[in-house]
């Protein structure tokens, strides 16, 4: 299990060589399916953010991340942080702020929101948004 806090800022390298392809900015979530589909990564002042799908990683360890060379994502997702987001119900009812989140790195699935109010389960996931992450009120789908 790895929590985001502890991804952003590892270093990305490739494989084989161990060439330094940057650091990780963020990891881009898909909120409906509890899954990180995407890392952001820095690549230094001035050349422009790279993005690798997840499952393009060649490994995701505790003190770094291996990416495979690729010619870049057909189609990026809008990134949206999860970390900092503002917990709404689908009714409009405000629970908490995010404060981290748990996923397991090999199948990319989020297996729990650390919250202000407490621990979130996957299964109540529905949507993030720029405004807020939003969740059933109920308990869910099974997570």
């Amino acid at each position: 299990m790895m929590l985001f806090s502890r991804v952003r800022g590892l270093p990305v390298l490739t494989p084989g060589d161990a060439d330094r392809v940057g650091v990780v900015r963020a990891l881009t979530v898909d909120a409906s399916s509890a899954q990180v589909t995407h890392v952001r990564i820095r690549r230094g002042r001035l050349r422009k953010e790279a993005v690798v799908a997840w499952d393009a990683l060649g490994a995701a360890g505790p003190d770094m991340l291996i990416a495979r060379p690729s010619g870049g994502p057909a189609e990026v997702p809008p990134h949206r942080d999860l970390v900092g987001s503002r917990v709404l119900t689908e009714c409009g009812e405000e629970r908490g702020t995010v404060l981290d989140a748990a996923f397991d790195p090999v199948t990319a699935r989020i297996e729990a929101i650390l919250t202000t109010r407490g621990e979130l389960p996957p299964g109540r996931l529905l949507g993030l948004g720029d405004h807020a992450l939003v969740i059933r009120t109920g308990q869910g789908r099974p997570g």
